[in-house]
């Protein structure tokens, strides 16, 4: 679950050190402790308000909705989504990005572009994560906590795009925001990942 070394490349990557490399001023290829911190900083506040409303209506509902997190974001997210990240690709049996710290890879790494059916999958789990606790925050008529929920949530989303998507290396993602001259540059030193995305003329480093 440690962080990668930042003066080594990744695994993906065709050159032999870090020294002089243009990437990390437009893409995070090694994820620090400050980076994970920074998410959960923006993500939190939404899961514990939302919870907190849920847990009004009962323990059972709360315990539902904590599975759905858990089994979206610790497994089904790392199949549809993360398993096509070079970050993946990495050796261990956990990843240690910023996202999804200490998650488990099951699958193996499958580099290039998501398909219809698990993006689908993607926005359906992410949708049923957010909207759960909006319901029973309506049932309870808690508009306080649901006020709060909404503006939470919405900041969450809005922060991880313009700070974190906006870096990330998993272009598969239907979050990603890195910009098309940025995505060049990381395919030049990742020839292997410009392969899956059918990127040609990539040279090695």
């Amino acid at each position: 679950m440690a962080f990668l070394d930042p003066d080594t490349p990744i695994a993906t990557c065709s050159a032999t050190d870090c020294s002089g490399c243009p990437v990390p001023a437009v893409i995070r290829c090694h994820f620090r402790p400050k980076d994970l911190i920074h998410f959960l900083l923006i993500s939190l506040p939404a899961f514990l308000i939302g919870g907190s409303g849920v847990l009004e209506l009962g323990v059972w509902p709360l315990v539902v909705w904590i599975a759905m997190v858990v089994g979206f974001f610790g497994f089904l997210e790392i199949r549809v989504m993360c398993s096509h990240c070079p970050h993946y690709a990495e050796a261990g049996g956990t990843l240690s990005c910023w996202a999804n710290h200490g998650s488990p890879k099951p699958w193996k790494y499958r580099p290039g572009p998501m398909s219809p059916p698990e993006n689908a999958v993607f926005f359906v789990g992410l949708g049923a994560v957010f909207v759960y606790p909006l319901v029973f925050l309506a049932i309870g008529h808690s508009w306080f906590l649901l006020t709060l929920y909404v503006l939470t949530s919405s900041t969450f989303f809005v922060t991880l795009r313009m700070f974190l998507c906006s870096r990330c290396m998993n272009f598969a993602c239907p979050l990603n925001g890195v910009g098309e001259a940025a995505r060049e540059l990381f395919f030049e030193r990742n020839p292997s990942v410009a392969v899956a995305w059918q990127r040609p003329g990539v040279r090695d480093i």
